[in-house]
């Protein structure tokens, strides 16, 4: 999941980022943004899940009009919301836009933190079921040979004298033979 940070303080910025990465989220999936306008030219290319942005009320685009033009192109697009003015006109106004939170500036790292937790805890997580698993290829069939077995190898019947087991490889040396031969050469006899 890709999160777009969009606030004018540094420090939000940086806490929100660990906060995140605390969480699992990888730091490519995170992009923080200083301005309306920067997150404007370079949210829609990274397609965020979920804006976090200060109110911006005095800028021209304002955080809740950001999360706006930035569903055009994403619709699911999920907002939360922080500004240093909550009256109950920003309040209805988040409410409507279906912001996961509207917090109040100057916050605690622990009001921050327990919001977060909240919206990340709520997101879907992929079942074991759908996690891609390693298609294997099918091991070949080797015969099954024990000291003592009859085979057959060169065209001739031999008698197994002893059977290794070794890494990756099972190999058998034959009566009055010096070497060592690899299973899958032998066939029982």
């Amino acid at each position: 999941m890709k999160f777009l940070v969009v606030d004018p303080l540094a420090g939000v910025q940086t806490f929100v980022r660990q906060l995140l990465q605390a969480h699992g989220v990888a730091a490519e999936n995170v992009l923080c943004c200083a301005s309306v306008d920067a997150a404007l030219a370079q949210g829609p290319a990274f397609q965020p899940q979920l804006l976090i942005t200060d109110w911006f009320a005095k800028a021209a685009l304002t955080g809740p009009q950001l999360a706006l033009r930035l569903r055009e192109a994403r619709p699911g697009l999920q907002l939360a919301l922080l500004s240093f003015d909550v009256t109950p006109e920003h309040e209805l106004e988040a409410l409507a836009l279906g912001a996961q939170f509207l917090l109040k500036k100057p916050f605690t790292a622990e009001q921050l933190k327990k919001e977060m937790a909240r919206v990340l805890d709520a997101l879907p997580r992929p079942s074991p079921a759908r996690l891609a698993r390693p298609v294997l290829p099918p091991m070949p069939l080797q015969p099954v040979i024990k000291p003592g077995d009859r085979v057959r190898f060169n065209g001739a019947v031999h008698v197994a004298q002893y059977v290794v087991h070794r890494p990756g490889e099972t190999v058998v040396q034959l009566k009055g033979q010096g070497g060592l031969i690899p299973v899958d050469r032998l066939q029982p006899a």
